[in-house]
Parts: C-alpha cells; structure tokens; sequence
C-alpha cells in the first residue's frame, strides 16, 4: 500500500502531505535557478514602512501594505514583496559582492487584498534578481530562466511571455500622443489596471488625466499596436534594447514562446526597461502566471552606486494553479525508510537498539512508541507509507535475527541484526 499525495486544497495548513508537495514544488525551483549560478539569500519579514513607502507601487503602499507601530514607536511593515530588501542589502555590501550578482530568495510574503484565484493574502515567491552585466544579456538571460523554470516542470509549451519595454513606451506617449512626462507616468500605472475596470471608468480615469478625446482615442489605439507600428515611430534607448533583444531571441528555444504586447506595464514605480509577464495559454487558466521588468535606478535609492538590474517574482499559488490545470504534479510522496515494530514488552532494548542503529546509518526509521499487536503495526507502517517492515518477534529474538517485510513488493527475509542496514540500504539505492 502506498500514499500518494496532492497539494491538499481548500486551506493554508500545511498538512504533512501538502510539505511534501511544497518540498518537490521548491526543490525545483531551486535547482533550476542554481543551474544559473544564482546564490540564495534572505531578508527579514519585518522593514521600516519607509522603505516601501518610497521605493513600491503606490496600490501596494495604500491598499495592500500590512503595518505597525512597535513599542518604540517604529513604523514597520511586513514585506509584500523582496526587491526594496534585496537592493537594501545588496546596497550595504554592493563592493563585496561578485559582479554580476545573481540572487534568489523564496520568501513568504503578505498583502492585504482580496483573495481569489491566484492570489491570497500569504504566499511564497521565487525572487530572482541579476544585477550589472550588459542590459541586452541580462534581459535574454532573466527570460531564458524564466522559460527554464516553468520547463523544469514540464510546462514550457503551454505558456508565452508577453514583453513591453517602460521606456520605449514613455517615449511613445509623450512624442506621439504628445502628453507629459507625469501624465505618461499616470497613464502606465492607469494602463497596469485596465483589465480591472469596466471600459467606462478606464475612459473617465483617462479624461482624468487631462488627455484630450483626440489623444484619449489614441492611447486606446495603442493596444492594438503592432511592435513595428510603435517603434518605427520614435528612436531612444528603449526601441534599441527591444531591437537587440528580438535579434538575440532568432534561433534560441524563447524565439516562439516571446511575443510582443503593448499592455504588458508593470505597475511598480522602480520598473525603467524592460517587463514581462509569463502567460498560461489554457483556456482554463488563461492569467499571468508571475512577471518581472529591469530597474536601473533602485540601488542608487540607498546608496551612492548605480547599478542596473533585472528580476522577477513567481508565486507559489499560481504556480500551483498551472500544475493543476495541465496535470503537471507528479506522485509526491512522505516516504518513511523503515518501520521497526515493537510487539513484546521483552522485545523493547531490541527494538529501541535496532532502532537507533538505523538511524546512525542515515535511515528515516519509525516505531509505534507503544507495545501492540503485529497486524495493527503492518497497517501503521503501511500508513506512514514505509519502504520496510522490520520485524523482531519470538523467534526473531531467539535466534538473534530480524524479519524484514518489502511493504512494495511484499517479500519478506530473515537477516542478522548486523546485517539488516546493508540488505535494506542496498534495496534503497
């Protein structure tokens, strides 16, 4: 009898059988990144409100932000997202660290919102950030992993990344549609919530803004714009990064999966270049998955070096839903190596000898902790989804043997007690 197990749904308590989900979950995660040279690191749960306060999305600061005040009197907040510690710290140590820096955390983070598919108030997000190196080979390479990871799960032919470029964009607005620097600001952010509103109250937001009907009609316009539509028309950085991002995308296993769209904005103040948003193309699931953007000017924000950088952050629930709605989450299992039974009073040193000798050997071992009946222990270890059976009865303890039980295969031998790590290690491996 084996126990396969499902994330278990309907609840955060992590019961057992969820971990071991979570455990298979995050394993990949994490060497699929590490395939990338990137090194973990990790923050604190608590920060200064401040420190989102200048540096995050204003939605996230005014709505979704959960604070406090300590004794002390402290504005603090729990984190809603990695990058602001992430710059922080690499801010304090930035002439020690290793250029170009590649780092990744899977933190728990909090937002006050409302709870839907895809999205709870807690969750666990893969942060991979890189920082220096050449703008074109660290935006290539941030989707190159972004594509890897969701390969590693065997989900690589069922999504797209959908890319814009903030600058590129920016630079549009304000040449094209002739508005201001702050309008074109207030537009980005207004364009990152469109698909949130009804169609009235995004063209009331709009003439909000100042645009006038002529200019109104042309941001509409815009979404439906083609890449060579948007930069035949203007000149700057951003049009020369996207150029050389698509010349480097030709022939890569990303040239099919990448696709231009001009909603994708990304809300957050500090994104400057490059964005991205990684798309599940079910109709049953049919959402961003997790995206991310470049953001050259955040580290300047704590210290006096400049440097550039490009990241994402993945989380765990709607990972979860893509796994699900393409079957995509393997027989995880709570395996147990062995299971030493203890059914005589006269039998307890044995046991507890058996016991301990496994465990020194690196074994996973479990015992009733209690005398009892063989066959309510064969259901026991069978319920903790154990490799092995170890049995020391009667006649076992007589002859100074053990009974061993595959509870796979149901074979069973006899073996000395010296001997019972080596016929069940080599069983194992």
């Amino acid at each position: 009898m084996t126990l396969p197990t499902r994330p278990y749904k309907g609840t955060r308590d992590f019961y057992p059988e969820a971990m071991a989900f979570r455990r298979w979950m995050f394993g990949t995660l994490e060497k699929t990144v590490c395939r990338f040279g990137f090194e973990e690191y990790d923050g604190p749960i608590l920060e200064s409100f401040d420190l989102y306060a200048a540096k995050t999305g204003e939605e996230i600061v005014k709505n979704q932000l959960y604070w406090m005040e300590d004794r002390g009197g402290r504005k603090l907040a729990i984190r809603p997202e990695m990058t602001p510690t992430m710059a922080r710290m690499v801010a304090a140590k930035i002439q020690e660290l290793p250029r170009p820096i590649r780092w990744y955390s899977i933190p728990n983070l909090w937002r006050y919102e409302r709870p839907q598919r895809g999205r709870l108030r807690e969750h666990w997000q893969l942060n991979a950030d890189i920082l220096d190196g050449d703008v074109q080979f660290a935006d290539l390479e941030i989707l190159q992993l972004a594509f890897s990871v969701m390969e590693a799960f065997g989900g690589g032919e069922f999504i797209e990344i959908r890319i814009n470029h903030r600058a590129m964009v920016d630079e549009y607005f304000e040449k094209v549609i002739g508005v201001t620097t702050e309008v074109a600001h207030g537009l980005i952010k207004l364009i990152d919530l469109k698909d949130k509103m009804e169609a009235e109250s995004f063209n009331e937001k709009l003439s909000a803004l100042g645009l006038t009907e002529s200019q109104a009609q042309s941001v509409i316009q815009f979404f439906e714009l083609e890449y060579n539509e948007i930069s035949e028309k203007i000149s700057g950085s951003g049009k020369l990064e996207m150029d050389r991002l698509f010349e480097n995308l030709k022939g890569s296993q990303l040239e099919h999966a990448v696709v231009y769209d001009p909603s994708i904005l990304r809300g957050m103040d500090y994104y400057t270049g490059l964005v991205f948003e990684i798309y599940d193309k079910s109709p049953e699931n049919r959402r961003a998955l997790f995206g991310g953007g470049r953001y050259d000017n955040l580290l300047g924000l704590f210290g006096k070096t400049q440097l550039s950088g490009i990241g994402f952050g993945m989380g765990d629930v709607g990972l979860e839903n893509f796994l699900l709605t393409h079957d995509l989450i393997p027989l995880v299992r709570n395996r147990k190596d062995v299971y030493v039974s203890m059914t005589d009073e006269r039998y307890e040193k044995l046991c507890i000898q058996v016991t301990e000798d496994l465990r020194a050997k690196g074994l996973s071992v479990v015992t009733p902790l209690s005398v009892g009946k063989l066959k309510i222990q064969l259901k026991q270890a069978n319920q903790h989804d154990a490799h092995f059976l170890v049995i020391l009865g009667e006649e076992e303890f007589e002859n100074n043997c053990a009974s061993v039980k595959n509870l796979d295969t149901g074979d069973q031998f006899q073996c000395s007690i010296g001997e019972i790590f080596n016929r069940i290690n080599t069983d194992l491996n």
